[in-house]
């Protein structure tokens, strides 16, 4: 198979969908490999690394056009949705819920879209998802201690605080990867940490995992509603896999929150959890909505591209190799978490929670299909 990677053209998106390493395994297992031109230089490879490890560079339209399977990190934007074709495999997040004209570009153009966030183990682990979960919770921590600062806008406020001087409250809706990253963070900067989740199970292995330094609330609206409100920095966490996230975080609490309060959305590439959310890049990254300060940014990871481009292409590279060695429809037969990935195929939406994102459209089973 010939495998293809583009330079991600996203607002400040510095990932790269392949590193020198990841050419090299595709070469030695007989495939072909184009990069584009500086795909790698903002994860710090050089071209010269690829071009050593076997890749052919090229044009970013002659990547698209010569590759079976195009491997990249973000969705591809309207500007890229021309080169589609048909019988191309697309294997990149996607987060289609969120984005329906990109989910239509793919049906139009007959795009094999395989979504990192939606292959799923028998065990019901994300494993695509997972690094870029852990590095959004922690990360999460960062901007939003920083955004509490009184030079961003922010209320003021060390998280870990003082002697004599109160912690902050940080409160995180959501308790899978996301969430547990986030306390992580949280509990070892010292502040007082609240974890809302609707599993009871995943709230006793928090409650396990932190040995009881986080209060851990079962997620109903009006347990949200009581902690956001004494909060001074909230996280969202929640996650459907390829499905919209629903919106806990109500406009209602925003006005009787503290002013300066900062409100992170870790979901918002699905989405978004805050009913006020919207959409921000790194490059403006922030908006306030009834005092209280919002972040949004659809790529966070990106920010730390070098740890990100590692941790992901470590977790991909198998499923890669898998798809490219037998084919997509094979591998599909052979490895129920690959056929979950699968989100658009010959024109059909192929993954359930998508397809009951939108009242007009309609699953179909992969395996009817191939």
């Amino acid at each position: 198979m010939i495998v293809g990677c583009a330079k991600e053209i996203k607002n400040n998106e510095f990932r790269v969908g392949l590193t020198p390493d990841n050419v090299k395994s595709y070469v030695a297992a007989g495939h072909e490999v184009l990069i584009e031109h500086g795909a790698g230089e903002g994860s710090g490879f050089a071209d010269e690394e690829y071009v050593s490890a076997g890749a052919k560079m090229l044009d970013a339209a002659s990547v698209w056009a010569g590759c079976d399977m195009m491997v990249k990190v973000k969705e591809p934007l309207p500007e890229e949705y021309p080169l589609f074709r048909d019988g191309l495999v697309l294997f990149t997040y996607l987060h289609l819920a969120a984005d329906r004209p990109q989910m239509d570009a793919l049906l139009a153009g007959n795009v094999k879209s395989v979504a990192y966030e939606t292959i799923a183990e028998r065990d019901g682990s994300l494993p695509l998802l997972a690094p870029m979960s852990q590095i959004a919770g922690r990360l999460s921590l960062q901007e939003g201690a920083k955004y509490l600062e009184k030079t961003f806008g922010g209320e003021g406020v060390l998280l870990a605080g003082v002697p004599g001087a109160p912690r902050a409250n940080v409160v995180i809706i959501g308790g899978g990867s996301v969430g547990a990253n986030a306390a992580k963070i949280a509990v070892g900067m010292g502040a007082n940490v609240t974890v809302l989740d609707i599993s009871l199970k995943r709230l006793e292995q928090l409650d396990d995992m932190f040995g009881g330094r986080v209060q851990t609330l079962y997620s109903t609206d009006a347990n949200i509603e009581r902690a956001v409100l004494d909060a001074d920095l909230v996280i969202g966490a929640v996650l459907i896999p390829g499905g919209s996230t629903p919106k806990l975080f109500k406009k209602e609490y925003l006005k009787k929150m503290r002013p300066g309060a900062v409100f992170v959305d870790v979901a918002i590439d699905q989405g978004g959890c805050g009913e006020a959310s919207h959409l921000t890049t790194h490059d403006d990254p922030i908006f306030v909505e009834d005092g209280v300060i919002h972040y949004c940014v659809g790529n966070m990871p990106g920010a730390v591209s070098r740890t990100s481009t590692i941790a992901l292409t470590n977790a991909t590279l198998r499923y890669g190799l898998e798809i490219a060695g037998k084919g997509l429809e094979q591998a599909v037969k052979e490895n129920p978490a690959i056929a979950l990935g699968v989100n658009t195929y010959a024109g059909k939406v192929t993954c359930k929670n998508l397809a009951d994102s939108f009242d007009d459209v309609e699953y179909t089973d992969i395996l009817t299909l191939i």
